[in-house]
Protein backbone atom coordinates (compact mmCIF):
# COMPACT_ATOMS: atom_id res chain seq x y z
CA UNK A 1 0.00 0.00 0.00
CA UNK A 2 1.15 3.35 -0.75
CA UNK A 3 0.22 6.77 1.65
CA UNK A 4 1.23 9.82 0.17
CA UNK A 5 -0.39 13.86 1.26
CA UNK A 6 -2.59 15.18 -0.79
CA UNK A 7 -1.50 18.87 -2.22
CA UNK A 8 -3.72 21.68 -3.03
CA UNK A 9 -3.24 24.38 -5.69
CA UNK A 10 -0.85 26.52 -3.09
CA UNK A 11 1.34 23.70 -2.32
CA UNK A 12 0.01 22.98 1.22
CA UNK A 13 -1.14 19.40 2.96
CA UNK A 14 -4.69 19.10 3.16
CA UNK A 15 -4.80 15.52 3.76
CA UNK A 16 -3.55 11.83 2.95
CA UNK A 17 -4.52 9.72 -0.20
CA UNK A 18 -3.65 5.72 -0.01
CA UNK A 19 -3.59 3.65 -3.37
CA UNK A 20 -3.66 -0.40 -2.47
CA UNK A 21 -2.91 -2.52 -5.85
CA UNK A 22 -2.07 -6.44 -6.20
CA UNK A 23 1.57 -6.43 -7.70
CA UNK A 24 3.51 -9.26 -8.73
CA UNK A 25 5.83 -11.44 -6.69
CA UNK A 26 8.63 -10.15 -5.62
CA UNK A 27 11.15 -12.55 -8.16
CA UNK A 28 8.90 -12.51 -10.69
CA UNK A 29 8.33 -8.41 -11.05
CA UNK A 30 11.33 -7.35 -12.93
CA UNK A 31 10.69 -9.93 -15.69
CA UNK A 32 7.23 -9.55 -16.15
CA UNK A 33 6.98 -5.10 -15.95
CA UNK A 34 10.02 -5.58 -18.41
CA UNK A 35 8.09 -7.80 -20.96
CA UNK A 36 5.25 -5.40 -20.57
CA UNK A 37 7.73 -2.35 -21.52
CA UNK A 38 9.42 -4.45 -24.54
CA UNK A 39 6.04 -5.16 -26.09
CA UNK A 40 4.68 -1.86 -25.72
CA UNK A 41 7.86 -0.36 -27.51
CA UNK A 42 7.72 -2.87 -29.97
CA UNK A 43 4.20 -2.85 -30.69
CA UNK A 44 4.77 1.04 -31.20
CA UNK A 45 6.99 -0.11 -34.46
CA UNK A 46 5.52 0.69 -38.28
CA UNK A 47 7.86 -1.99 -39.42
CA UNK A 48 6.81 -0.07 -43.07
CA UNK A 49 11.34 -0.20 -43.52
CA UNK A 50 11.83 -1.72 -46.89
CA UNK A 51 14.73 -1.98 -49.19
CA UNK A 52 14.97 -3.51 -52.99
CA UNK A 53 16.71 -6.65 -53.86
CA UNK A 54 18.76 -7.04 -57.30
CA UNK A 55 15.50 -8.81 -58.61
CA UNK A 56 13.35 -5.76 -57.64
CA UNK A 57 15.79 -3.01 -58.74
CA UNK A 58 14.82 -1.88 -62.07
CA UNK A 59 16.52 -2.77 -65.24
CA UNK A 60 19.83 -4.91 -65.27
CA UNK A 61 18.59 -7.09 -67.48
CA UNK A 62 21.63 -7.41 -70.19
CA UNK A 63 24.99 -8.26 -69.36
CA UNK A 64 27.16 -4.83 -69.46
CA UNK A 65 29.93 -6.59 -71.42
CA UNK A 66 31.37 -10.21 -72.30
CA UNK A 67 32.15 -12.76 -69.76
CA UNK A 68 35.98 -13.44 -70.88
CA UNK A 69 38.62 -11.14 -72.71
CA UNK A 70 38.00 -7.08 -71.46
CA UNK A 71 40.43 -7.71 -68.26
CA UNK A 72 37.82 -6.77 -66.21
CA UNK A 73 35.88 -8.84 -63.65
CA UNK A 74 32.86 -10.95 -64.61
CA UNK A 75 29.70 -9.10 -64.37
CA UNK A 76 26.06 -10.20 -65.06
CA UNK A 77 24.00 -7.78 -64.21
CA UNK A 78 24.60 -3.80 -63.80
CA UNK A 79 21.78 -3.72 -60.53
CA UNK A 80 24.35 -6.66 -58.37
CA UNK A 81 24.52 -5.53 -54.71
CA UNK A 82 28.11 -5.27 -55.39
CA UNK A 83 27.50 -1.83 -57.77
CA UNK A 84 26.29 1.64 -57.14
CA UNK A 85 22.67 1.80 -57.62
CA UNK A 86 22.17 -1.93 -57.10
CA UNK A 87 19.92 -4.09 -55.19
CA UNK A 88 20.40 -4.37 -51.24
CA UNK A 89 21.79 -7.77 -49.10
CA UNK A 90 19.35 -8.87 -46.91
CA UNK A 91 17.89 -5.22 -46.00
CA UNK A 92 14.95 -4.62 -44.31
CA UNK A 93 11.30 -5.80 -45.82
CA UNK A 94 7.97 -4.63 -44.17
CA UNK A 95 7.30 -7.02 -41.15
CA UNK A 96 5.11 -6.99 -38.07
CA UNK A 97 7.00 -6.36 -34.67
CA UNK A 98 3.79 -6.75 -32.70
CA UNK A 99 4.31 -9.04 -29.15
CA UNK A 100 1.20 -10.80 -27.11
CA UNK A 101 0.89 -10.89 -23.37
CA UNK A 102 -2.59 -12.02 -21.35
CA UNK A 103 -4.55 -9.09 -20.25
CA UNK A 104 -4.25 -10.65 -16.58
CA UNK A 105 -0.66 -10.16 -17.25
CA UNK A 106 -0.55 -6.63 -18.80
CA UNK A 107 -2.68 -5.47 -16.11
CA UNK A 108 -0.34 -6.96 -13.51
CA UNK A 109 2.75 -5.63 -14.57
CA UNK A 110 0.97 -2.02 -14.99
CA UNK A 111 -0.23 -2.22 -11.63
CA UNK A 112 3.59 -3.30 -10.21
CA UNK A 113 4.48 -0.24 -11.96
CA UNK A 114 2.98 2.10 -10.71
CA UNK A 115 3.25 0.37 -6.89
CA UNK A 116 7.63 0.91 -7.58
CA UNK A 117 6.99 4.81 -8.30
CA UNK A 118 5.47 5.19 -4.99
CA UNK A 119 8.10 7.46 -3.44
CA UNK A 120 8.03 9.46 -6.95
CA UNK A 121 4.15 9.69 -6.83
CA UNK A 122 2.86 13.31 -5.96
CA UNK A 123 -1.02 13.40 -5.23
CA UNK A 124 -2.86 16.96 -5.75
CA UNK A 125 -6.23 17.90 -5.45
CA UNK A 126 -8.33 18.36 -8.50
CA UNK A 127 -6.82 21.49 -10.10
CA UNK A 128 -9.21 21.98 -13.18
CA UNK A 129 -10.97 25.26 -11.53
CA UNK A 130 -8.00 26.86 -10.56
CA UNK A 131 -7.40 26.95 -14.30
CA UNK A 132 -10.25 29.44 -16.30
CA UNK A 133 -7.95 29.93 -18.64
CA UNK A 134 -5.31 28.13 -20.69
CA UNK A 135 -2.19 29.42 -19.12
CA UNK A 136 1.07 27.49 -19.12
CA UNK A 137 2.91 29.26 -16.63
CA UNK A 138 0.28 28.85 -13.84
CA UNK A 139 0.43 24.96 -14.38
CA UNK A 140 4.70 25.80 -14.18
CA UNK A 141 4.34 27.59 -10.94
CA UNK A 142 2.17 24.99 -9.50
CA UNK A 143 4.39 22.32 -10.32
CA UNK A 144 7.18 24.56 -8.23
CA UNK A 145 5.23 24.67 -5.46
CA UNK A 146 4.29 20.86 -5.56
CA UNK A 147 7.92 20.43 -5.27
CA UNK A 148 8.90 19.48 -8.96
CA UNK A 149 12.12 20.43 -10.46
CA UNK A 150 13.26 22.40 -13.60
CA UNK A 151 14.35 19.48 -15.59
CA UNK A 152 12.14 16.73 -14.23
CA UNK A 153 10.27 14.30 -16.53
CA UNK A 154 7.01 14.86 -15.27
CA UNK A 155 3.74 12.45 -15.70
CA UNK A 156 0.13 13.74 -14.93
CA UNK A 157 -2.66 11.83 -14.71
CA UNK A 158 -5.77 12.88 -14.49
CA UNK A 159 -9.21 11.87 -13.79
CA UNK A 160 -10.84 13.40 -17.00
CA UNK A 161 -9.71 15.91 -19.25
CA UNK A 162 -10.61 19.53 -19.02
CA UNK A 163 -9.63 21.75 -22.28
CA UNK A 164 -8.16 24.19 -20.37
CA UNK A 165 -5.57 21.92 -18.37
CA UNK A 166 -4.70 20.22 -21.70
CA UNK A 167 -3.96 23.26 -23.40
CA UNK A 168 -2.16 25.09 -20.35
CA UNK A 169 0.28 21.81 -20.26
CA UNK A 170 1.32 20.50 -23.99
CA UNK A 171 4.06 23.36 -24.87
CA UNK A 172 5.50 22.44 -21.45
CA UNK A 173 9.13 20.21 -22.79
CA UNK A 174 9.28 17.45 -20.39
CA UNK A 175 5.09 16.95 -19.16
CA UNK A 176 3.47 14.56 -20.99
CA UNK A 177 -0.58 14.28 -19.48
CA UNK A 178 -2.62 10.86 -19.96
CA UNK A 179 -6.08 9.84 -18.19
CA UNK A 180 -6.27 7.41 -15.57
CA UNK A 181 -7.87 5.25 -17.61
CA UNK A 182 -4.69 5.31 -20.01
CA UNK A 183 -1.99 4.52 -17.98
CA UNK A 184 0.71 2.40 -19.41
CA UNK A 185 3.97 1.01 -18.06
CA UNK A 186 6.48 2.88 -19.99
CA UNK A 187 5.52 5.97 -19.30
CA UNK A 188 4.96 5.02 -15.48
CA UNK A 189 8.23 4.08 -15.26
CA UNK A 190 10.03 6.77 -17.54
CA UNK A 191 9.08 10.16 -15.83
CA UNK A 192 11.03 11.79 -12.44
CA UNK A 193 7.82 12.43 -11.10
CA UNK A 194 4.22 11.16 -11.62
CA UNK A 195 1.64 13.85 -10.79
CA UNK A 196 -1.76 12.50 -10.27
CA UNK A 197 -5.26 13.78 -8.97
CA UNK A 198 -7.51 12.79 -6.08
CA UNK A 199 -10.02 12.23 -8.56
CA UNK A 200 -7.17 10.03 -10.83
CA UNK A 201 -6.28 7.80 -7.78
CA UNK A 202 -9.95 6.79 -7.04
CA UNK A 203 -10.28 6.09 -11.10
CA UNK A 204 -7.04 3.76 -10.65
CA UNK A 205 -8.73 2.26 -7.86
CA UNK A 206 -11.80 1.55 -9.63
CA UNK A 207 -10.54 0.85 -13.12
CA UNK A 208 -7.09 -1.57 -12.09
CA UNK A 209 -8.16 -2.44 -8.31
CA UNK A 210 -10.51 -5.77 -8.90
CA UNK A 211 -8.52 -8.63 -11.42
Amino acid sequence: MVTRAVKNWQGEEVGEATLELKVAKEENASHIVHRAVVRQLANARQGTASTKTRAEVRGGGRKPWRQKGTGRARAGSIRSPLWRGGGVIFGPKPRDYSQKMNRKERRLALRTALMSRGEDLIVVEDFAEQISRPKTKELISAFQRWGIEENEKVLLVVGEKNENVYLSGRNIKKLRMILATNLNVYDLLNADKIIATHSAIAKIEEVYGED
